[in-house]
């Protein structure tokens, strides 16, 4: 392919824009690991895959895993993946795959004991971060609830590095309902917020032990007191340095890996 204005070009720009995803159902996929996760662990979800041959020569495993499982890759110029992809130096692969949110009945009916559900989260950085240290730490899944970024943001995916190909993850739209299911389902909800208890005191006190959902706010303003209180007990992570605050991915990390290490002890 070697036509920037193609139809086909211009429907995968597209899918930058959150109307045109939620129009289509559809998600932009950019660069090699991206790509090869949604192979690997999705394929059914695949519609398109665009690569250089350059790309193709640098990643041979693409082609294996695309053969695998019946999906064709498309050779496209390197001008073609430019007028695809969302970044400013895309790495040759692009691909097309349809939105996969997980119904939130389905993440409940699975028993989980360990959830992230983040609540008015605007950056995507931080929101495909979380996903990623979800995943990492061993978490059932993570949920969007209220006015969040979208989860299939081009730059969501790609901070995830593959992992929202790993871990459900669901949307909701009220906060106080998805709580109310969580508490349901026998989660404790933990509200990280500087203004809690000292992380490491529930630690000790075998709060963490136990199965949980941890609530995270928006990065700039944290959690409005209403949100706060529907939590059943508030948690910091204590700063020991002279840092002013600690980014919202990486406390999220922490937090949701101290809960991990206390329910496998």
């Amino acid at each position: 392919m070697e036509n920037p204005r193609s139809p086909s070009v211009r429907r995968a720009a597209k899918l930058a824009k959150k109307s045109e995803r939620l129009a289509t159902g559809r998600f932009l996929l950019e660069g090699p690991q991206a790509v090869r996760e949604a192979l690997m662990f999705r394929p059914d979800l695949v519609d398109e895959i665009y690569a250089t041959p350059k790309a193709l020569d640098k990643h041979p495993e693409l082609g294996a895993l695309a053969n695998d499982h019946g999906r064709r890759i498309d050779a496209a110029s390197e001008v073609v993946i430019a007028a695809m992809a969302d970044t400013v130096t895309p790495q040759g692969v692009v691909a097309v795959a349809r939105a996969f949110p997980t119904a939130l009945a389905a993440v409940f009916a699975e028993q989980p004991r360990l959830i992230a559900i983040l609540n008015e989260i605007r950056d995507p950085g931080n929101a495909g971060t979380i996903i990623r240290a979800a995943d990492a730490a061993g978490a059932d899944a993570v949920i969007f609830a209220g006015e969040c970024i979208d989860p299939f943001h081009p730059k969501v995916v790609r901070s995830t590095t593959g992992s929202l190909f790993h871990i459900p993850v669901a949307i909701a739209s009220d906060l106080s309902s998805l709580v109310d299911l969580a508490r349901a389902s026998g989660l404790r909800v933990l509200a990280a917020d500087v203004r809690g208890d000292d992380l490491t005191d529930a630690r000790d006190d075998g709060t963490l032990a136990q199965p949980a959902a941890w609530l995270f706010g928006n990065e700039a303003r944290g959690l409005s007191e209403e949100s706060r209180a529907l939590a059943d007990r508030s948690l910091k992570v204590p700063i020991y340095g002279a840092a002013e605050s600690m980014n919202l991915a990486t406390a999220a990390s922490v937090c949701l890996y101290q809960s991990a290490f206390e329910q496998r002890r």
